[in-house]
C-alpha cells in the first residue's frame, strides 16, 4: 500500500483551483479621457467668448451703418405702345393685346457712410407694369471703399412685350389719353461690411421706385423712390 505525503496532497489540491492573475483596472484611462474632453470644451468656450469680445469691440469702434442705395436718374431712349393690329380678331368681350417696347437707362447711387469697406452682391431689379414683369435691370457685384459714393449704370431693353387683356386696355389708355405710363422698379441689394479682411453677416436693403414716362415727349415725368427697410 502506498501513501501520499502531505506535500503531494497539497500540490494536487492546488491544481484544482485556478491561479489568480493580476488585474489591471481601466479607471485611470477613463479619467484621462474625461479630462481631455473637459479641456477641449473649455478651450472652445474660451475661443467663442474671445471671438464675441472681438466682434463687440469692432462694432463699438466701427459703428456700422446701413448703406444707401437709390435710383438717382432715369434716361428714356424710347417707350412705344402699339395697340393690337386686329382688334376684331379678339373674342367678343375679351380685350385684345397691346405691345410695349422700352429702352431706358437707370443710374443708381451707392453711398457707404462707414469707416470700412462694403462688398455688394450682384443685384437684379425687376421692371414691372401693373405687377407684370417686363424686364430686368442687372447690377453686378462690387466693392466700395469707406466714406465713398459710387454711380452704377444699367440699361433695360424690352422689345414688343405682349401685355394681355385688361392690362392691355390700361396700357393703351395710359399712353394715348393720360400720356403717362407708370412703371415700378424693385429689388433687394445684399451687402457685407468688410473688417480686417473678414465680412459681416449679409444685410439686405429693399429698394422700391415708381417712375412715370410720357410716350409723347419720350421723357420722364416723375420718379419717386423709397427704401422699405434693412433686414439681416
Amino acid at each position: 500500500m502506498t501513501t501520499r505525503s502531505n506535500g503531494d496532497h497539497h500540490g494536487n489540491a492546488a491544481s484544482w483551483y485556478p491561479q489568480r492573475r493580476p488585474h489591471y483596472g481601466y479607471g485611470g484611462g477613463s479619467a484621462s479621457f474625461r479630462g481631455c474632453c473637459c479641456c477641449l470644451f473649455l478651450l472652445l468656450t474660451f475661443l467663442a467668448l474671445l471671438a464675441l469680445a472681438v466682434a463687440l469691440v469692432v462694432v463699438l469702434v466701427v459703428k456700422p451703418r446701413k448703406p444707401q442705395f437709390d435710383l438717382n436718374q432715369v434716361s428714356v431712349q424710347y417707350l412705344l405702345v402699339a395697340p393690337p393690329t386686329s382688334p376684331a380678331a379678339a373674342p367678343a368681350g375679351v380685350p385684345g393685346a397691346a405691345y410695349l417696347s422700352l429702352n431706358i437707362t437707370l443710374l443708381f447711387t451707392a453711398v457707404n457712410p462707414n469707416k470700412v469697406g462694403i462688398r455688394y452682391g450682384a443685384t437684379a431689379f425687376d421692371v414691372m407694369y401693373h405687377g407684370v414683369p417686363l424686364g430686368v435691370a442687372a447690377v453686378p457685384g462690387f466693392e466700395q471703399p469707406a466714406h465713398s459714393t459710387r454711380l452704377l449704370q444699367t440699361r433695360v431693353i424690352v422689345d414688343r412685350f405682349n401685355v394681355l387683356q385688361a392690362d392691355a386696355q390700361d396700357l393703351v389708355r395710359d399712353a394715348a389719353i393720360r400720356d403717362s405710363v407708370e412703371l415700378r422698379i424693385t429689388g433687394d441689394v445684399g451687402a457685407k461690411i468688410l473688417v480686417l479682411g473678414f465680412s459681416s453677416p449679409k444685410v439686405q436693403v429693399s429698394v422700391d421706385c415708381a417712375i412715370a414716362i410720357s410716350p409723347r415727349s419720350q421723357s420722364l415725368k416723375y420718379k419717386q423712390c423709397g427704401v422699405d427697410g434693412l433686414s439681416v
